[in-house]
């Protein structure tokens, strides 16, 4: 029987952003969404502030959010720099997923530092990737120029902001190995 750690590092050293493009038509059930939500609420949270709030689009709605992002897209670009191909493949992008999940943090600045809540979103969102990978459905963070203008079309209380999107779909890809330069070029060890 294997053991869980070897488990883990498996999942954690084949996990991969998988992008939209690669996406299948299979739906993704609502409970394995559920259920990569539910990892999430198990992240490290400093003071137990559990800052990370999510808004998951499916059907409809990931197309709606897809023309917001492309209307902001269009709006805030200097028209000289504006790219039709761009603007497609925002769209593009949504009708590809089957979901896509805005990753939204509640910054409480009276109680910690912003980075650590930040922090705390990003282990949330490694879970929900770990999770999917282990699932077999693909995911990619994205952070495209124009979330933190997507406040009022997530309807997010003042002290919540937009950090990226979560897109998720099952694809046929391949494996890849993974291209990393060896930790022990990243590790110092002080023992004395």
């Amino acid at each position: 029987m294997e053991k869980e750690i070897d488990i883990l590092t498996n999942i954690i050293q084949r996990r991969r952003s998988v992008f939209p493009i690669s996406y299948t038509t299979q739906e993704i059930p609502v409970a394995l969404i559920k259920q990569v939500l539910e990892s999430a609420n198990y992240a490290p949270t400093h003071k137990l502030t559990e800052p990370w709030r999510f808004t998951v689009f499916r059907n409809e709605g990931k197309m709606k959010l897809g023309e917001e992002l492309a209307r902001l897209y269009k709006e805030t670009i200097p028209e000289h720099q504006f790219l039709q191909k761009k603007y497609d493949s925002i769209l593009e992008k949504a009708a590809q997923a089957n979901c896509i999940i805005t990753l939204n943090a509640a910054l409480h600045s009276d109680k910690i530092p912003e980075w650590e809540e930040l922090a705390a979103l990003a282990c949330a969102v490694q879970n929900m990737a770990l999770t999917a990978e282990a699932l077999n459905i693909g995911a990619y963070w994205s952070s495209p120029g124009t979330i933190d203008q997507l406040s009022s079309f997530l309807n997010l209380e003042k002290n919540e902001k937009c950090f990226g999107l979560f897109y998720m779909g099952y694809h046929n890809e391949a494996p890849k190995t993974a291209k990393r330069s060896p930790i022990a070029d990243k590790v110092k060890w002080v023992e004395s």
